[in-house]
């Protein structure tokens, strides 16, 4: 089959087109042709091997295998001989088993409960667009224990987390008020945020608002400055954890933790894993039309690479997809 791989960490140059062979599957076990895959910051990490931790599952020298990317969309090759849910031929979403078997190939291997069935009205890319980002949004959302009522500020409203995040809060009955870029000022407010601040033009850690959560995807305000903006009993849930490196990345993740129980504030770095139930939450969301994907930008296969470097800028809508 054809896949892209990387034999060595570095930047998306290191990504080639290659012919390898299609992966075996298990007894609980899915093989997908994959037909969509959707890529995130996560797939950059990958690729880099960098921020460090992130090679204690995808390998400490190099790559275990080398294909990026792990949410995908396609349609049933074949079922291990345990799986009961799907048959071949059946039009599936989910996470592949990355590292072992990534998306970014023709076909790739899941778990039977990683995988659900894709909705008819869906294509294959906007399927493939909500795995990893949709869910790391819900369970923010969740470390943050969102009520009805409560005024939360999402900041990086516009990325891959962002976009979901809006909606998902807007939908739980929260007054949101969306942080971004002036060329995605109306696309925030078409998602369902009752608020848009421009960031060239206002900074909400100087301002007189005060929220009940604030969901951070950018972390590019000091925890002192973004804190300030918090109500007395609110909660900060930090998403990014980028912007630094080696031992200031270290101390960047964990001082907020730490922090935690001796600052009025509750502050959180919830871990996300996208599973079959939360889906299934989210999958609501979008059948009630509470929730849509933002996809900017598709590659072909072929152009992996040039997905990757996009996703880096930092200036993605949305989510971007790779097509099969």
């Amino acid at each position: 089959m054809q896949a892209i791989v990387q034999e060595r960490y570095g930047g998306p140059e290191v990504l080639v087109s290659r012919e390898i062979e299609k992966p075996g599957i298990r007894d609980r076990e899915v093989l997908v042709r994959v037909r969509a895959a959707g890529l995130h910051i996560g797939d950059v990490f990958g690729v880099r091997g960098s921020p460090f931790p992130v090679r204690f599952t995808s390998g400490l020298r190099g790559p275990k295998v080398g294909v990026p990317g792990s949410d995908i969309a396609g349609t049933v090759e074949a079922i291990g001989s345990a799986v009961t849910r799907f048959a071949p031929g059946d039009e599936v979403f989910g996470c592949c088993k990355w590292p072992s078997s990534g998306a970014c190939a023709e076909y790739a291997r899941a778990d039977e409960d990683t995988l659900l069935d894709k909705p008819s009205g869906m294509s294959f890319e906007q399927a493939a667009a909500i795995p990893t980002s949709a869910s790391a949004a819900l369970h923010g959302l969740r470390a943050g224990r969102l009520q009805a009522g409560q005024r939360v500020l999402i900041n990086g409203a516009s990325g891959g987390v962002g976009t979901y995040a809006v909606q998902i809060a807007r939908a739980l009955g929260a007054e949101v008020t969306g942080v971004c870029g002036p060329t995605n000022v109306e696309l925030v407010r078409s998602l369902g945020a009752h608020h848009v601040i421009d960031y060239t033009r206002e900074d909400f850690t100087r301002g007189t608002a005060r929220y009940d959560l604030i969901l951070d995807n950018m972390e590019n305000h000091s925890l002192a400055d973004t804190r300030r903006a918090l109500a007395p009993d609110g909660t900060l849930v930090l998403m990014s954890g980028t912007g630094a490196s080696g031992l200031g990345l270290l101390v960047r993740l964990i001082r907020p933790v730490v922090m935690s129980p001796f600052v009025k504030h509750s502050l959180r770095r919830p871990l996300s894993n996208p599973k079959r139930e939360d889906l299934e939450v989210l999958m609501t969301m979008v059948e009630e039309g509470a929730l849509r994907p933002v996809i900017d930008a598709t590659y072909p296969l072929s152009e992996t690479a040039a997905a990757i470097r996009y996703i880096e800028t930092g200036h993605a809508r949305g989510k971007v997809v790779v097509t099969i």
